[in-house]
């Protein structure tokens, strides 16, 4: 039987969503082991003079505790 456990991080990109979330299970994957799984709850975004300038991403890492 495994045990998992699930935290929730908050990542930022100026490129895109999807790039914030890259960034942040590669950073998570520094201190944790057997990540399973990633499920991005929210996505919001910076806006200066009419223009997006940052991505930002609320997601939960799924990982097993060893």
């Amino acid at each position: 039987m495994a045990v998992l456990k699930v935290i929730e991080i908050l990542s930022n990109s100026d490129k895109s969503w999807e790039d914030a979330t890259k960034k942040a299970v590669k950073h998570a994957s520094k201190s944790l082991k057997n990540i399973r799984s990633v499920y991005v709850k929210e996505h919001s975004a910076s806006v200066k003079d009419g223009e997006v300038v940052d991505f930002r991403v609320n997601l939960k890492i799924t990982f097993e505790v060893e």
